[in-house]
């Protein structure tokens, strides 16, 4: 039981590591949010203490458009 939650523990680090590093490049300050930002903003935070060593994720993604 020990080992789970010092493994909860290290998640909850990590995702909060991801957190910070997204607010430092800004991505939380956008007033528009489109898939892009978002996806971008969530993969940041998964990415977590990669961020420091050279991990730049971006998501690019485009939206169907509706039949006509």
């Amino acid at each position: 039981m020990r080992g789970t939650s010092i493994f909860g523990v290290l998640v909850v680090i990590w995702l909060i590591i991801g957190a910070v590093a997204a607010g430092q490049r800004g991505y939380y300050s956008g007033d528009d949010t489109n898939c892009a930002e978002a996806g971008t903003i969530l993969v940041t935070i998964v990415a977590g203490p990669l961020n420091y060593i050279g991990a730049n994720p971006k998501v690019d993604c485009e939206l169907p458009q509706p039949s006509e």
